[in-house]
């Protein structure tokens, strides 16, 4: 360690500022990018929160946000599938490439 404390020590003045730009730029591309990647998985649906109601809950609700709430289930139940069916493909996919 000597060495590099040696080389820290000539470094002179004012060198950690420039540690601090690129640690806060790392930060801001690292957050652009999970919002990005939020944003591009439906992270960001502010109808999820009706996910949480089942058909017990009727009673206690709007009729209109039970309708809603069956909505966005089959929507998300929809695209479940839909996730689903691509893994099959990409799992058949694998299985022919190895045959």
């Amino acid at each position: 360690m000597g060495h590099i404390d040696q080389y820290l020590n000539n470094l002179g003045e004012g060198w950690t500022i420039y540690i601090w730009l690129v640690s806060g730029v790392l930060i801001v591309i690292a957050a652009i990018i999970g919002v990005v990647w939020a944003a591009r998985n439906g992270q960001f649906d502010e109808d999820i929160k009706y996910l949480v109601f089942t058909e017990g809950d009727k009673e206690r609700m709007e009729p209109e946000e039970y309708k809603k709430s069956r909505e966005v289930l089959a929507y998300q139940m929809r695209l479940r599938e839909e996730f689903l069916e691509k893994e099959r493909q990409k799992e058949r996919q694998k299985e022919l490439r190895r045959s």
